[in-house]
């Protein structure tokens, strides 16, 4: 078998047997398709004419693709990997390698390649002041600015992901009740709850819209509305929020660079400040696994310091 056939039947296999969401097939693709393409010029072969078998790969492949996930590659945007980054790309080939043993092929160990340790991470998450002044950052008396304060209400409120925050409609939000559901990562559905701010600033601006379409928030730029456009051409898209927020950050005088998902640090980080238990927070990120929500350690070291402080009987 041979590479391109090997990872055209995972996928396959990721879409129907294991039900994996299309964003996750979609980034098995990716980090699969960027893999092939370094094989082909790690062996100096032609993709069009010719074919590498996955027998052909060995331990000393891996080891230069990673020297060269490590070293090796730069994107003219992003710069240098990070280690968490390489990771990824590093489980893609892995879940490849797993599959074909399944399937009964000829190759390399899956423990072959090894990951590397990667380091606690260090979140971004923004101070009360700092988020203060973002939020007073938009212009509330033009229609964009008021989307603008609204959508940024909804994600510290919820902490939502913007891909979650992209696809809503109007009619999934219950602003009577204050909460509605969305489905995350894997398909993990949950409920998230609107603050007294959020339900103001995002009833001002649904009030103040004068349009048929869907998606709670619409761009006000580009084509005109009428022009044939649909919801989806309507929609905001990951990319536009990440450089509205980008552009109220420098007007807050916010010296960091900061996206939705600093919002969403800040989201947890507020509720642990203020009494909310661990396991609750997991459930309103939508965390499958604990572990994942205790990157929160600047925040809970200090309340288990406070809790030793107060009941441990060697201090009374």
């Amino acid at each position: 078998m041979h590479i391109q056939e090997a990872i055209t039947q995972f996928l396959e296999y990721c879409e129907l047997d294991r039900n994996l969401s299309p964003k996750t097939v979609r980034m098995y693709a990716y980090y699969l398709s960027f893999f092939k393409k370094w094989l082909f010029s790690y062996f100096k072969k032609d993709e069009k004419k010719d074919e590498i078998p996955v027998i052909d790969i060995h331990e000393d492949t891996m080891r230069r693709y990673r020297l060269y996930l490590s070293r090796g590659y730069f994107n003219p945007y992003k710069g240098e990997l990070k280690k968490q980054t390489q990771t990824y790309f590093l489980i893609a080939v892995r879940s490849l390698f797993r599959f074909l043993i399944k399937k009964g092929k000829k190759v390399i160990a899956p423990e072959v390649v090894e990951l590397g340790k990667v380091h606690d991470r260090t979140i971004k998450f923004l101070k009360d002041d700092e988020f203060e002044r973002l939020l007073a950052a938009p212009n509330t008396q033009k229609i964009r600015g008021l989307r603008d304060r609204a959508l940024l209400e909804v994600l510290f409120s919820t902490g939502l992901r913007v891909s979650e925050l992209v696809s809503l409609n109007r009619d999934q939000v219950n602003l009577e009740k204050r909460e509605f559901g969305v489905v995350g990562k894997g398909g993990h559905a949950r409920v998230v709850f609107l603050s007294d701010k959020a339900v103001m600033w995002l009833s001002q601006y649904i009030r103040e819209r004068r349009d048929p379409y869907k998606p709670l928030f619409i761009r006000y730029s580009g084509p005109h509305i009428g022009s044939e456009l649909t919801d989806e051409k309507l929609r905001l898209t990951p990319r536009s929020i990440e450089r509205m927020i980008d552009k109220y950050r420098k007007k807050a005088g916010i010296p960091f660079r900061i996206g939705p998902h600093v919002l969403r640090h800040s989201f947890a980080t507020d509720l642990l400040q203020h009494g909310a238990d661990i396991r609750s927070v997991q459930e309103m990120l939508g965390h499958k696994n604990i572990a994942t929500t205790q990157i929160y350690t600047h925040v809970t070291n200090v309340r288990l310091k406070e809790i030793h402080k107060k009941y441990h009987s060697g201090n009374k």
